[in-house]
C-alpha cells in the first residue's frame, strides 16, 4: 500500500481550559480549507497511476472541492455532483478549479444516485466520499502529524459525516496507542452514523442539518466497519448547538469556520466533566462557511465567555 505523502501547514496548537489541557488541530488551514484535501490528493495520485482520464464524485462541498482541486493538480478532469441549495462558497470554489459542477437532488443521498451512471457512461473513476480506502489512507496523514506533535494525547474529538476521518483516526491512533479515546460528533438532525453505531449495524436516518459536513442520511460500510467498535463516546448536537459552535470557535481561536468544522469544541463543552484532567485534541475540520452562515452565527461569538477558563 502506497500513500502519497505531503506536508501541510496545519498544526496542533494549545488552548488551555480549566482542568483540561486542549489542543486544536487546525485542518481548516489546509489547501481547500479542509482536511478533505489529504484524501483527495492520495486518491487522485492512484487514479493517475491507474490510467484514468478523470473522476466523478458526489458531495455537499468539501469532499467535492478536494477531489476537484486534486484533479487539477494531477491534470485530470473532474465532475462533481452536489445537491441543489448547497453552500455557495463551496460551489464557487469547485467551479474555480475548472471541474464540471452538476446540481442534482435535494440532498447528499439523492445527489449520489446520479454518479454511478456518469462513471459507467463516461469511463470515469468514481471517488466515493466514504467507501474509498485510498481516501482514508490520505486522511490518515492528519493523525500521524497530530501524534508526532502531541504524543501524550489521551482523547481525540472528531466530527463525522461519511466517516473517512473517523476511520483514519481509528486506524492510526489505535494502532499507535490503543488507550487513546476517540469521541465522535454528529448533528442530531442528520444522525445516521450515530444511529448505526448505537444499534451496531448500518442504518439510514433523517438528513436535515444545515451543516454540510454532517449532511449524510446513512452510514457507509468501509468506514463503519473500522470505527463501529472503536469509539469511546458519541455526542449529538442540535442545530442551535452548531450555530453556537461557530461563534464559540471564533471567540476562543479567532478562526471563522463552518458548522461541522466548529462542532468539536461545542462537543467538548457538552462532555467537559468526563474530559477533566485529560489531554484532548479538538479538531477544527473546515472553514468553508458561506456568508449568511457566518452572519447568523457570529452573534454567538461571546457565548458563555469564560466557560472553559
Amino acid at each position: 500500500m502506497h500513500v502519497f505523502r505531503f506536508k501541510f501547514l496545519s498544526s496542533v496548537n494549545s488552548i488551555s481550559y480549566k482542568k483540561c489541557p486542549n489542543h486544536c488541530k487546525y485542518e481548516n488551514h489546509n489547501l481547500t480549507n479542509s482536511f478533505k484535501i489529504r484524501g483527495g490528493i492520495n486518491v487522485l495520485h492512484h487514479v493517475k497511476q491507474g490510467g484514468y482520464e478523470g473522476v466523478v464524485t458526489f458531495s455537499t462541498g468539501n469532499h467535492g472541492l478536494s477531489v476537484a482541486t486534486a484533479a487539477r493538480l494531477f491534470g485530470l478532469k473532474a465532475k462533481i455532483v452536489v445537491p441543489f441549495g448547497s453552500n455557495q462558497s463551496k460551489i464557487s470554489k469547485i467551479k474555480a478549479t475548472g471541474a464540471e459542477l452538476i446540481e442534482f437532488g435535494s440532498n447528499f443521498d439523492e445527489a449520489a444516485s446520479l454518479v454511478n451512471d456518469i462513471a459507467e457512461t463516461e469511463h470515469l473513476y468514481f471517488v466515493h466520499p466514504a467507501n474509498e480506502p485510498e481516501l482514508i489512507n490520505g486522511v490518515a496523514t492528519e493523525f500521524l502529524e497530530a501524534i508526532e506533535q502531541q504524543p501524550d494525547i489521551d482523547t481525540v474529538i472528531l466530527p463525522i459525516g461519511g466517516g473517512s476521518e473517523l476511520a483514519a483516526a481509528v486506524t492510526v491512533l489505535k494502532s499507535i496507542n490503543p488507550k487513546i479515546e476517540i469521541i465522535a460528533v454528529q448533528a442530531e438532525a442528520s444522525s445516521a452514523a450515530y444511529q448505526s453505531w448505537k444499534c451496531g449495524r448500518i442504518t439510514s436516518d433523517k438528513n436535515q442539518t444545515f451543516a454540510g459536513g454532517f449532511a449524510t442520511g446513512t452510514a457507509y460500510t468501509t468506514t463503519f466497519d473500522i470505527y463501529k467498535d472503536a469509539l469511546t463516546d458519541f455526542v449529538l448536537l442540535t442545530e442551535d448547538d452548531l450555530w453556537r459552535s461557530i461563534g464559540l470557535v471564533h471567540h476562543y481561536t479567532s478562526n471563522l469556520v463552518e458548522g461541522a468544522g466548529a462542532s468539536c469544541l461545542m462537543a467538548a463543552y457538552k462532555v467537559k466533566e468526563q474530559l477533566q484532567h485529560k489531554k484532548v485534541m479538538i479538531q477544527i475540520s473546515g472553514a468553508n462557511a458561506c456568508s449568511h452562515e457566518l452572519k447568523k452565527s457570529l452573534h454567538y461569538s461571546t457565548f458563555e465567555t469564560g466557560c472553559f477558563e
